[in-house]
């Protein structure tokens, strides 16, 4: 194999200004996998760095959330439909990060499972944060959070702001969409409940998609994004089923039952519902 020379122009004084590793904080990034087996197992470091990284999409997935909510706030449908666009393709390389999971046998994980205590992924801030935010608010996950302040306030507010669906339905309101002001004004703490006039505006957006394609393109942006999320549920389920079965969970869940009830939750209902009325006759 030939060797390939180095060209005139790289820089090779890293050290006297910024560089890759100093730009990304490599010392402390890969640093930060730090093992609890004793002797340390092979397979933990595959754990914490799939769960590591997954924190890091998760927290690229919340900054484009919040970007889309100014931007439908601000009526600007065009930078919200591409951050929603990045959300999608973020959700697909968490998505695909199960396969690597998968990787781990059941003998192999039993070998290190018992250090993780009751540490769970149910405990995770942002995960929590992140559903706030496309609208699935439960106040009750906040007592999770009771011994840190700060992450139980970015909560709180998250809770009690608009959901990406509520913004949504903002926008079609000031579209001249007759969304009821109940909706526009209720508590946004509560989760949202689904009614006939939203179903009756969205199935009108979409039985004209012409003369509406600004608020159309919008959600299906908005199902694009819940359907990456279902699929990434079910794959989190089948991949802890084939892992552990049906034992319970570190966190003090039942496991696998409890992730397949999130299968069921959904954060645009009528965007789902009336896929079963279009194209019916009259």
């Amino acid at each position: 194999m030939q060797k390939r020379p180095l060209e005139a122009g790289i820089h090779r004084k890293l050290g006297q200004e910024l560089s890759y590793s100093s730009y990304l904080c490599l010392d402390k990034v890969l640093t930060a996998q730090q093992p609890l087996s004793d002797p340390m197992h092979h397979d933990e470091m595959l754990f914490i760095i799939q769960h590591q990284t997954a924190e890091l999409w998760f927290k690229l997935i919340i900054h484009e959330l919040r970007a889309a909510l100014r931007n439908l706030a601000d009526d600007d449908s065009g930078l919200c439909e591409k951050n929603l666009a990045r959300v999608r393709q973020v959700q697909h390389q968490l998505f695909e990060q199960w396969g690597v999971l998968s990787t781990l046998t059941p003998a192999e994980y039993a070998e290190f499972r018992h250090v993780l205590g009751r540490a769970s992924g149910f405990q995770s801030p942002q995960y929590r944060l992140l559903e706030f935010l496309l609208g699935n608010k439960n106040s009750d996950l906040l007592s999770l959070f009771q011994h840190d302040p700060d992450t139980t306030e970015a909560l709180q507010q998250a809770l009690q702001q608009r959901s990406l669906y509520d913004e949504l339905l903002a926008f079609l309101a000031r579209r001249g969409h007759a969304i009821p002001d109940s909706v526009l004004d209720r508590n946004f703490a509560e989760p949202y409940k689904e009614t006939d006039a939203v179903r009756a505006c969205i199935l009108k957006i979409y039985q004209d998609p012409q003369h509406c394609w600004t608020e159309y393109a919008l959600c299906e942006r908005l199902i694009d994004v819940e359907e990456s999320f279902q699929l990434w549920r079910f794959r989190h389920m089948k991949t802890v089923e084939r892992i552990i079965g049906y034992k319970p969970g570190t966190g003090g869940s039942s496991g696998v039952g409890f992730l397949k009830q999130a299968l069921d939750l959904t954060f645009f209902p009528e965007l789902w519902t009336v896929r079963s009325e279009i194209g019916l006759a009259d």
